[in-house]
């Protein structure tokens, strides 16, 4: 590659990094429901963009791949957190006869947020509900980013919209603009 054309990817790389890296942040902050987690998926699906730039640039959707590449982050820092929340709960767990106090059930708040529903969701059904009322994607541009079908799109985002309404009660309609960061 010419020194040219090195300069003309490097430029492309870096309007798209301006125009897309706060978004991919959010969008990453929505499906983990950490912030601080949510800078080092943007940055870290960014780099590896910049390793398949040539391949990326000459995509028919860029910013859907870029989606793609924060959502696949997300669910493997998802999964790794679930493990190690039970490799400490199975370490600290009383072994034998019930030493501690059950808990009679969860202490949920009286007022719950959109963050903290979308965190009860599964993952497909959070990315897709995000995907969808949270950056206004349509069913098609949804499927490309997370790579299903059209229908798996409709029903997840379907279920989990239903989801959060049970979750938020009749607060859903009025939190909705929560989930897309207008809050």
């Amino acid at each position: 590659m010419s020194a040219v054309a090195d300069d003309a990817a490097s430029a492309a790389f870096h309007a798209f990094f301006e125009a897309h890296y706060a978004e991919l942040a959010r969008f990453a902050h929505l499906l983990t429901g950490e912030a601080d987690a949510a800078d080092d998926l943007a940055a870290d699906a960014l780099t590896a963009l910049w390793q398949r730039w040539d391949r990326v640039a000459d995509a028919d959707h860029p910013v859907a791949y870029a989606r793609g590449v924060v959502a696949n982050l997300a669910r493997s820092r998802i999964r790794g957190a679930v493990r190690e929340r039970r490799r400490i709960a199975l370490f600290w767990a009383p072994r034998g006869a019930d030493g501690g106090h059950a808990a009679d059930g969860p202490d949920v708040p009286a007022v719950v947020d959109v963050r903290e529903a979308l965190r009860r969701l599964p993952f497909r059904k959070r990315a897709c509900v995000v995907l969808r009322h949270a950056f206004d994607l349509s069913e098609r541009d949804t499927s490309l980013v997370l790579g299903v079908s059209l229908g798996t799109v409709k029903s997840q985002t379907s279920r989990g919209a239903a989801e959060l309404q049970r979750l938020l009660g009749a607060e859903f309609p009025k939190a909705a603009g929560k989930a897309a960061g207008r809050d």
